[in-house]
């Protein structure tokens, strides 16, 4: 019997040709932003990210928020010549409906959402990699170590933090695995576009311990020298071993099954033009496992802060990805914190497709002040290299600290 002629839908043939053409046009603008001479590459950076904000808080008389804002990063990489480089980076943030509270624009009014409508230099750096294995950049640049607990950019927010700074990496993987981060930094340019002045000298050193993990030491020297910033300074040392940075990683125990962890212990201490004397630690532990494409994960960190002067705070961190997305833990309760956590993760469609949900408990740090419960979850669905959408939701249940909030996100990001 003959086999019958078929014919593709119109829709589905439309969604073969149009998904083609993306393909074409997608290749063409890669074609054309990046550039060589004499060999090496130079490239124009281009990153749009549309965000829709909604935050309802039970406040009382606060409105609402609801932030539609477009931010553009425009920059120039130079070629590589005799081992130097160069990098040049504009931002800037357009508010397209600005019922929100920016921290710049006055509407205090309405609920937070922490993103200004401004434009400015973000990175302009220059780069040697004339040393064997070493890289030593200055300028201003976007620094992130670790899991950015300590010295990040704030990457969710629509104008990220970036440092005016002097940082030496030198990294040779056959002693030892070896990596040292060591630096300087002069300036931070924060993410509500604002700039402190800091005398900041940084160390980080990870080991990398075959397939277990790294192992990381590090100190940060923070000394605020603008006298509204002072009790801002601060001392940090801490030892930190661990196996996962992101959904995925694991230790495999078998083709289906692994483990991951984190074992973290901090100190901190007054230091520079900060006037209160005092001391204070930082304990973060996680383990979990891994089954097929799901991560299940539990995890404890706690900043002290019952009984002393000062807490343990965190002010050049990405604090956004700690204890709760709803953000009412940036600054560290005057009777520190407790987040007692559980996560599920789960990597999907050959890792374009993220999921995570995460429940946390929020207390003192002792345990006997109850601060609230918080829900976030999250889906992220990758398109290729360059096209991402992203929905995330967050509600906070206040008990004895903060408000009721929740907080929705949608969004779109398209980087070449």
């Amino acid at each position: 019997m003959p086999l019958k002629k078929t014919k593709l839908p119109v829709s589905l043939l439309a969604l073969v040709v149009s998904g083609s053409a993306v393909a074409g046009v997608t290749q063409d603008v890669e074609d054309a932003l990046n550039f060589y001479h004499y060999g090496k590459n130079g490239a124009v950076k281009i990153d749009l990210n549309y965000r829709y904000e909604n935050v309802d808080q039970d406040q009382g008389p606060q409105k609402t928020a609801n932030a539609n804002t477009a931010r553009l990063r425009a920059g120039l990489l130079s070629p590589t010549f005799h081992g130097l480089q160069g990098y040049a980076e504009y931002e800037g943030n357009l508010a397209m409906q600005e019922d929100f509270n920016s921290t710049r624009n006055g509407n205090t009014a309405y609920s937070t959402v922490a993103d200004p409508e401004k434009s400015e230099l973000n990175q302009l750096w220059l780069s040697y990699a004339g040393i064997p294995d070493t890289l030593i950049k200055g300028g201003r640049q976007r620094i992130k170590l670790d899991d950015d607990r300590f010295i990040g950019n704030v990457g969710w927010r629509q104008m990220e933090t970036t440092f005016d700074s002097v940082l030496i990496t030198h990294s040779n993987q056959q002693l030892f695995g070896l990596t040292v981060n060591a630096g300087y930094i002069g300036n931070v340019n924060t993410f509500t576009s604002t700039t402190e002045n800091i005398e900041a000298p940084i160390l980080n050193i990870s080991y990398k311990v075959g397939d277990y993990g790294n192992l990381v030491g590090y100190g940060y020297w923070l000394d605020y020298t603008e006298r509204e910033n002072y009790e801002k300074s601060s001392q940090t040392y801490g030892l930190r071993m661990t196996n996962y940075q992101k959904p995925g990683d694991t230790l495999k125990l078998s083709d289906n099954y692994g483990v991951v962890y984190t074992a973290e212990w901090g100190h901190q201490e007054d230091y520079g033009h900060g006037a209160t004397h005092y001391d204070a630690s930082r304990i973060n532990l996680m383990g979990g496992v891994t089954a097929y494409n799901f991560t299940f994960q539990g995890a404890v960190e706690q900043l002290d802060g019952k009984g002393l002067n000062k807490t343990f705070d965190t002010p050049l961190g990405t604090n956004h990805a700690f204890q709760g997305w709803a953000d009412l833990f940036l600054v560290t309760p005057r009777d520190g914190i407790r987040d007692v956590s559980g996560a599920v993760h789960t990597v999907l469609d050959r890792g374009s497709v993220i999921l995570t949900g995460v429940y946390h408990d929020f207390t003192d740090d002792t345990g006997s002040l109850h601060y609230g419960k918080e829900w976030d979850f999250q889906a992220t669905k990758k398109f290729g290299k360059h096209y991402s959408l992203l929905a995330k939701y967050a509600y906070y249940d206040a008990d004895q600290f903060g408000t009721d909030t929740q907080k929705i996100w949608l969004q779109g990001n398209i980087s070449f």
